[in-house]
């Protein structure tokens, strides 16, 4: 996009009404930008590499480079024409009709537009539009469900239905760091402080960081260890030969499995670092600390994962009101 005339916009919006200063950009769009016959036109699909790469420099995972890629060319499927020319207007229309035809619920959607508003914010960053059409979409608020933690007596039954070593040991790891499924399958042997009880795991972004795990976790981690017979240095790896790193599936289906084995509800790799920040946060830990363990960069999402106790609630308020 031609610098000067972004400049010749950004200063007649001081002076034009919102109608007035949208035609100025629709003539100069018209008779200036289409018109320069030195600049190649930039396909979607062009925009949107340049878009995947720009986040992969940022250091975004393959998860989530997939996931951005994903949603960025079913957008481009559906509204068929140059980025730069679509209105706010479609977009809305593509998000209503995309919920209807999945018919899928609040928070996925919203989750929909946080990624495409992503692209178009970098395309108006990059100067390749003038103004992104996600910006007056707004966040779609989803209703707040209480969402349930595993608790003591869970883990327990989950530690007995355990068939061998190395599950008893990712049960215990993932309760007592809070670590994310993609760091723990990262996890080095090497990586582990015995001594320390602590560990180095690498999150989003490659962010180093350093977590801790109780003494229950070091015992059986160090069983497991010992019962182990091959070379890998991953931490934790399959159980049949090869012995090949754990992958993150690999961990999800185990957990379900166990899970629905035991009638517990919906166990999944993250339910543990939800419960882990629960618990560290009613048992009186300040939000600052937690987020430093979970590997937060904005303490709103630290407090996304803190459920309050009803039965601390109701302690409180005989303290300091009744």
């Amino acid at each position: 996009m031609n610098e000067k005339f972004v400049e010749i916009i950004n200063e007649m919006a001081e002076v034009l009404n919102a109608s007035q200063l949208k035609r100025l950009q629709e003539v100069m769009l018209k008779h200036l930008v289409e018109r320069e016959p030195q600049k190649r036109k930039i396909s979607n699909k062009e925009y949107l590499a340049k878009f995947l790469e720009a986040k992969k420099m940022e250091g975004c995972s393959d998860r989530t480079i997939k996931y951005y890629r994903v949603t960025v060319e079913q957008l481009l499927k559906k509204v068929v024409r140059p980025v730069r020319r679509i209105t706010t207007e479609e977009m809305r229309e593509y998000l209503v009709d995309y919920q209807k035809i999945n018919n899928c619920g609040k928070t996925t959607i919203d989750n929909i537009r946080r990624n495409i508003s992503s692209f178009f914010s970098w395309l108006e960053e990059e100067d390749y539009i003038l103004k992104s059409p996600m910006r007056r979409i707004h966040k779609i608020r989803a209703e707040k469900l209480v969402k349930n933690v595993i608790t003591d007596e869970d883990i327990e039954k989950l530690r007995d239905g355990c068939s061998c070593l190395r599950d008893v040991a990712i049960i215990d790891l993932l309760y007592s760091t809070g670590i994310r499924v993609g760091e723990l399958v990262r996890l080095n042997k090497t990586d582990i402080n015995f001594s320390e009880r602590e560990c180095v795991v690498f999150g989003k972004g490659d962010k180093e960081r350093r977590v801790y795990f109780d003494a229950k976790s070091k015992v059986h981690l160090i069983n497991y260890l010992r019962s182990r017979n091959d070379d890998n240095p991953a931490l934790f790896v399959s159980l049949d030969k090869p012995n090949d790193r754990l992958k993150i599936s690999g961990v999800e289906i185990r957990l379900r499995q166990l899970g629905r084995k035991l009638h517990l509800d919906r166990i999944h790799p993250h339910k543990f670092r939800r419960s882990m920040a629960t618990r560290a946060i009613d048992k009186g830990m300040p939000i600052e600390q937690v987020q430093k363990i979970l590997g937060h960069s904005q303490i709103d999402t630290t407090m996304q994962y803190a459920i309050v106790n009803q039965n601390n609630v109701k302690a409180a308020h005989r303290k300091y009101i009744s």
